[in-house]
């Protein structure tokens, strides 16, 4: 079951992720999306759901890692 801490982390970790983009509109596009989905669902109460939400959280952070590596790499 995820925690209310495990949560706020995986948030926290997909912020980090998101300002590590070179270009501006990508990482404010990055940062608002991540803002917004947690934002959306922070009242959520079924486990189930919150379990299905995680799982796609963290799938989606390690999108945001790779293309922000991918954009430092071939950014400029």
């Amino acid at each position: 079951m995820a925690t209310r801490a495990t949560v706020l982390s995986l948030y926290r970790q997909m912020l980090r992720a998101s300002q590590k983009f070179d270009n501006y509109n990508f990482r404010e596009y990055s940062l608002r999306r991540v803002r917004e989905e947690f934002h959306r669902h922070k009242n959520e109460q079924d486990s189930a759901v919150i379990e299905a939400l995680v799982k796609k959280a963290k799938e989606n952070l390690e999108i945001i890692e790779r293309q922000s590596l991918i954009s430092r790499l071939y950014g400029k």
